[in-house]
């Protein structure tokens, strides 16, 4: 089987528009404090406002499983990146808090709804069977990439213009060009997709009945909820993460100084390096992406394991940090390649939208129980070793779980090829 050459321009203008759209969303992560002095919101406010964006992105999934393969990636990837720019300009209004819920409600609809399944789809297409670890691997680190440039440049300006509300109005409006940009530039530089309107029988249908005919289809693949609930498992792994922060913070007594360069480490340059180590191991060392988030599986459950009876409150703060770090690398190799699958499982193309759909609502589930369940468990025992310990071991429990499904999966793709 000859192998298929990647577009690399068309994934670069893909990488632009992944790493520019999920910035107005998550407008906390660089200015929580002047959002709460300029825009007048409390933490429960802000809080709330997250709640109806995960809402909506969960009931909102159900109805991509549909619109991801029944209108083209032309239409669907710049309509929805001009549309979170429109509501952009609309935020740096500073509008009412319940102007605020609506739009975060709008951003999840045409980011999470619209946006990200026809995104993972159309990287998937980009390439064969050979290369999908690659192609998610890079999706990651250059999404890291081209995220680290426009937060680091918003907040610039906001510094720039006096950290006041107009630098606040400013940095908004910025994000708001820049994902406006990127789906300019996406609208005329990507390809119309090609949906087949010939049955299984061969019979001419509607693109409507082509559309629900590939939902009905994804749905009735077994090895799809296969791969959704290996998703389920690393994703419940990497919500744990967080609680690496006030883990260091509390029991290894890090200082404030180092926490916002823990930070950035963790989240920007772990998701850099991450990526394209997982995406190269998977497709040229492993041979496939399902085989090495198995291994990785079972190193991550064996480092937890260690770290859960490591005398911490001896260690040195350094040290702590490479430990957890070192377990993080691990977690976003497999963040990175978790989607990969897909292709191996040698789900038909045309109802890519609709496979990546059903992986994006249950995979991501995590995130409606998991953030409040490890922050209550830490709170409940006082921000002591005993509430980390418990947390850390049921990050080892989803990560034994995913040895068992990847396991299963494994054994199914086996069975598919032998058929």
């Amino acid at each position: 089987m000859e192998k298929k050459p990647i577009r690399w321009f068309t994934f670069i203008i893909l990488v632009i528009g992944g790493g520019t759209v999920f910035k107005l969303s998550g407008l906390k992560d660089a200015f929580y404090v002047p959002m709460q002095d300029f825009m007048g919101l409390s933490n429960t406010q802000i809080g709330l406002a997250l709640s109806v964006y995960g809402i909506v992105q969960t009931i909102g999934n159900f109805a991509s499983i549909y619109i991801a393969d029944r209108f083209s990636k032309r239409i669907l990837i710049p309509l929805s990146l001009i549309c979170i720019g429109l509501i952009g300009f609309y935020i740096s209004t500073f509008p009412s808090f319940y102007g605020i819920l609506i739009a975060w409600g709008l951003l999840a609809l045409f980011g999470e709804v619209i946006y990200w399944p026809v995104l993972l789809k159309a990287i998937r297409l980009l390439g064969d069977s050979t290369q999908q670890g690659r192609l998610f691997g890079f999706l990651e680190a250059g999404r890291g990439v081209v995220d680290t440039i426009v937060a680091f440049s918003a907040l610039g300006i906001f510094l720039l213009l006096g950290s006041g509300a107009g630098g606040l109005k400013a940095a908004i409006l910025f994000y708001s060009i820049c994902v406006i940009v990127a789906g300019v530039l996406a609208y005329f530089f990507l390809e119309d997709d090609k949906i087949n309107t010939i049955n299984e029988q061969g019979i001419e249908i509607s693109k409507n009945q082509a559309a629900w005919n590939g939902v009905i289809r994804a749905i009735k693949t077994p090895e799809i909820w296969v791969v959704s609930l290996t998703i389920f498992t690393i994703y419940s792994i990497y919500c744990g993460l967080t609680s690496f922060i006030p883990f260091l913070k509390d029991i290894y007594g890090m200082p404030a100084a180092l926490v916002g360069a823990y930070g950035i480490i963790n989240q920007y340059t772990l998701k850099l390096v991450g990526g394209p180590i997982g995406g190269y191991l998977a497709d040229k060392k492993f041979q496939s992406s399902t085989r090495y988030l198995r291994f990785a599986l079972i190193l991550a459950a064996f480092a937890i394991l260690i770290f859960i009876f490591m005398p911490h409150e001896k260690l040195n703060i350094y040290f702590g940090m490479c430990l957890t770090l070192g377990f993080g690398a691990i977690v976003f190799t497999m963040r990175a390649t978790f989607f990969a699958p897909v292709d191996e499982i040698e789900i038909p193309r045309e109802i890519s939208g609709a496979a990546m759909s059903i992986a994006c609502i249950f995979g991501y589930s995590p995130q409606l129980f998991c953030f409040a369940l490890y922050g209550f468990i830490i709170d409940y025992f006082h921000q002591s070793l005993t509430g980390y310990r418990i947390v850390f071991a049921l990050m080892g429990f989803f990560a034994i779980c995913g040895v068992i499904v990847t396991t299963i999966l494994l054994k199914m793709i086996a069975k598919k090829k032998n058929n």
